[in-house]
């Protein structure tokens, strides 16, 4: 079911000879930046919703029972926040295989919401509804209630949304999708893990 996009990514070559790369994150990458950067900035993407519409067979679900994280979703005249880093290229080898369950490195335009402002072209992994792993639109209850059941290599599905939420409310971003759904696990104590 999965498919890994590992070597897809790595045979594209978006900024080729650059010393250096901005990265959006707008998922795990904005409080797991388990990579060195030069640099860490928020920033902002127009165009695009954060939605937990793919699948995690990997990380934070099982092949069998799939979690579900984050990619995102074209909606005219939207912003997604995130975070911004400028990497060197050599961080994308691993960054290729920590998003190789369907996502595929993007060329975007970032817009930088600190005070010294501005744009720059970069990169974002996005998995799309053509990839292997994708699950697609849902009622919140029942995407709350498979979040609250997976369980993977990296831990609870139920820990990548919650720091998720907190991530971003401590950038002062309000997201009604994420918050909607971590209103829900907190809601029930068996998925909010207090059993």
């Amino acid at each position: 079911m999965t498919l890994d996009t590992t070597h897809l990514n790595r045979q594209m070559t978006h900024f080729d000879g650059h010393d250096e790369i901005w990265l959006f994150g707008y998922g795990s990458l904005i409080w797991k930046a388990d990579f060195p950067y030069l640099e860490r900035r928020p920033a902002h993407i127009h165009g695009w919703v954060r939605r937990f519409w793919q699948g995690s067979h990997d990380h934070r679900g099982t092949p069998e029972a799939p979690g579900r994280v984050a990619t995102l979703a074209r909606e005219p005249g939207a912003r997604c926040h995130g975070m911004a880093y400028r990497i060197t290229p050599e961080v994308l080898a691993p960054l290729d295989v920590r998003e190789k369950n369907g996502y595929l490195r993007e060329v975007i335009t970032l817009c930088f919401d600190d005070p010294a402002g501005g744009r720059a072209e970069g990169l974002v992994y996005l998995a799309t509804e053509d990839n292997a792993a994708f699950l697609g639109d849902a009622p919140l209850d029942a995407i709350a209630e498979q979040i609250a059941r997976a369980h993977g290599p990296s831990g609870p599905n139920r820990d990548y949304l919650l720091h998720l939420a907190e991530a971003l409310q401590a950038l002062g971003v309000e997201d009604p999708h994420v918050s909607g759904l971590a209103q829900r696990l907190l809601a029930d104590p068996v998925a909010a893990g207090r059993h």
